[in-house]
């Protein structure tokens, strides 16, 4: 008697396991159908959007060919007396895990110098090198930066180069 009761008890239990495993693989086969149907219904319109945004970048592609061919000048060109600067990317002095990368050009008096413009990068260069992330932190901070650049183009440049523009600013 104890042994019929062992055995029927065994295959209960095999049962509700196995009642268990087909639950979760009809869950798993729904869930997946569910996504792959979504999906579907999603990945026309992202399709849809990649490329219109194609067409409306080789659309502007074709338009700014189209003004370079009027002779529409740039916004830092020799004939307008400005020179961009190449962009200066460098560590800070303190931490030194920290980078700046920055974008400078500069307005000449008359004609713009090249030999010039390459001095006063490089002397942008040595003096970012030597600036702490809490001396340009801050609106402040970045205001002290950009009087102490203009200051050094002032002394190099010798009242040839009026102003200074940041293009770009950015600490990382």
């Amino acid at each position: 008697m104890a042994d019929s009761e062992g055995t029927e008890g065994q295959p209960k239990k095999k049962s509700a396991m196995m009642m268990t495993i087909v639950g979760l693989a009809v869950l798993t086969l729904l869930g997946g159908g569910g996504g792959w149907v979504v999906g579907g219904m999603i990945a026309p319109n992202i399709k849809g959007a990649q490329q219109e945004e194609q067409a409306k970048e080789a659309k502007g592609a074709a338009e700014q060919k189209k003004e370079g061919e009027a002779g529409l000048p740039k916004i830092s060109t020799e004939a307008n007396n400005v020179v961009q600067l190449e962009p200066i990317t460098s560590n800070l002095a303190y931490p030194s895990e920290n980078w700046v990368r920055l974008e400078v050009a500069l307005l000449f008096n008359g004609p713009p110098d090249v030999k010039l413009s390459e001095d006063i990068h490089q002397d942008i260069l040595s003096y970012i090198r030597t600036v702490s992330l809490q001396q340009i932190e801050g609106p402040r901070g970045f205001e002290y930066l950009r009087d102490d650049i203009q200051e050094r183009v002032d002394l190099r440049a010798q009242g040839r180069v009026s102003k200074i523009m940041f293009r770009t600013f950015v600490i990382e």
